[in-house]
């Protein structure tokens, strides 16, 4: 089984591990830091001392000749300072260019001075070198110097200091910033803990409420909103905009089926009682029968068209693909009008075509919409109304225009017109035989041609329906040319 660990406990851990890097570096440079000033203030004391010996064996030695082969012409010739130098924690030696014989302070104690090629190297070309060393229990940090006399290198000078009070104060050092960096390490931990927890505390409200609505199914509450304006703060809101559109999805699908089912039981009902009254023989007359079979038919029209209404939208929802063509919107249009001509008994069709308008489209789809605007316009227009279908465009959109000259639209109506099953005048709907559903299809072909559909309506003085839809390239060039 998987170990789990909370959010709150891996922001400690990851924090607390970030912290304890960061301390270790910066005690890491701390130390490097004081072990170099310390290493360079002694190197800086060995080199005073090696320049005073240096200075004053050539002032002392003169051009004696072959000192270094006589121990006592040697000694003569060092300078009363070394023993002033001459201390438990300092050493000092000097010894003839080919390392055959050497003098060392007291210090030593009978011990020698490490000397290296490259430390007789560098004092024959008149330079220093400074190594550091074990000697005896401790280390020591020596200096090799170039001995002169009569300016001549005769000899190599080295001067050596012991390390251990270094060394002290670096294992103090030490020491000190392992017990600070635990100590703040604890606290920093303890304190992330806290920050965590606090900030934390928003999300687990979150989550305790995001557990009840679903267990509740209640998508009517919301989870509770942040004070600050921080990225908790836009989870909580983003969580909120997503219950309310789940809401309204739910609220539209519970209204959609409420609706669906009421559409179809008002002619399903109406079959059945005329199927009811036929099988029965009830009504004898050929003329009633033939009335009620032509009731009968244009029930089972309407349910049709219904059902291709429904079950386009739902292929709409899915991403249904639009068949895209060079399409001739003026003669759309006058196809449009030429065919719905017959259905507006007393009502007059005027097109209005400007120029010619071509885009790339589902010429189906759109001669659709426009049938649902004309057929919907000729329904919702009095006798002797006048249906006028434009056509013009503004060298970036075409734009369809459908007016009539009926009642027109409340205020109120004017934002749930393009929902499914919506309709302002129920009782007109139930006379004409419409679902609802015809406006619905036109917004969804403007959308999916990267357009939109437009409504202008006041009471009493008609309705105008726009569709914009994009022109074609070529169309485009044509206008621009």
């Amino acid at each position: 089984m998987r170990r789990t660990h909370s959010l709150r406990t891996r922001l400690a851990f990851g924090y607390g591990l970030f912290f304890a890097a960061v301390l270790v570096l910066m005690s890491a440079g701390v130390y490097w830091l004081v072990r170099q000033a310390l290493l360079t203030e002694v190197s800086q004391e060995l080199a005073a001392a090696a320049e005073l010996i240096q200075q004053d064996f050539a002032a002392s030695a003169g051009p004696l000749p072959g000192f270094f082969s006589d121990p006592d012409v040697l000694l003569k010739s060092l300078p009363p300072r070394l023993t002033e130098l001459d201390t438990p924690a300092f050493y000092v030696q000097v010894s003839d260019l080919d390392d055959q014989f050497s003098i060392g302070s007291a210090s030593l104690r009978g011990q020698q001075l490490p000397r290296t090629p490259e430390d007789q190297t560098a004092a024959m070309g008149g330079s220093t070198t400074t190594r550091i060393f074990p000697l005896g229990r401790g280390r020591v940090i020596q200096l090799s110097a170039p001995l002169l006399a009569g300016g001549a290198v005769v000899g190599v000078l080295q001067v050596a200091q012991s390390l251990r009070p270094v060394d002290q104060t670096l294992q103090v050092l030490l020491e000190g910033l392992a017990i600070t960096g635990l100590i703040a390490l604890v606290a920093a931990v303890r304190g992330g803990v806290w920050i965590v927890s606090r900030s934390l505390g928003p999300v687990n409200e979150i989550t305790s409420t995001a557990r009840q609505i679903f267990q509740a199914a209640d998508l009517a509450r919301r989870v509770p909103a942040a004070s600050a304006a921080d990225e908790i703060g836009a989870l909580a809101d983003t969580i909120n905009a997503m219950l309310e559109r789940l809401e309204s999805l739910f609220t539209a699908q519970r209204r959609f089926v409420a609706d669906v089912s009421h559409e179809l039981r008002t002619p399903l009902t109406a079959m059945r009682g005329h199927l009811e009254l036929l099988q029965r023989g009830v009504v004898r007359d050929a003329e009633d029968q033939a009335e009620m079979t032509a009731d009968l038919l244009r029930e089972v029209n309407r349910l049709t068209r219904m059902a291709n209404d429904l079950l386009l939208l739902a292929q709409a929802e899915v991403g249904l693909q639009l068949r895209c063509a060079p399409v001739a919107l003026d003669d759309l249009v006058l196809e449009v009008v030429r065919e719905l001509r017959p259905l507006g008994e007393g009502v007059a069709m005027r097109p209005q075509l400007a120029e010619q308008v071509a885009i790339s489209g589902d010429r189906d789809r759109i001669k659709q919409a426009l049938i649902n605007l004309v057929a919907n316009a000729i329904q919702h227009s009095p006798v002797d109304g006048t249906v006028t279908v434009a056509l013009d465009q503004d060298g970036e959109s075409a734009y369809l225009r459908v007016r009539d000259e009926g009642q027109g639209i409340a205020p109120e109506d004017l934002s749930h017109v393009f929902e499914r099953f919506y309709r302002a005048d129920r009782a007109r709907a139930q006379r004409t035989g419409g679902a609802g559903l015809g406006l619905a299809i036109v917004q969804w072909v403007a959308h999916a041609h990267g357009g939109e559909v437009l409504v202008e309506s006041a009471l009493g003085s008609g309705a105008a329906f726009i569709i914009r839809l994009p022109l074609s390239r070529e169309q485009e060039t044509e206008d621009r040319g």
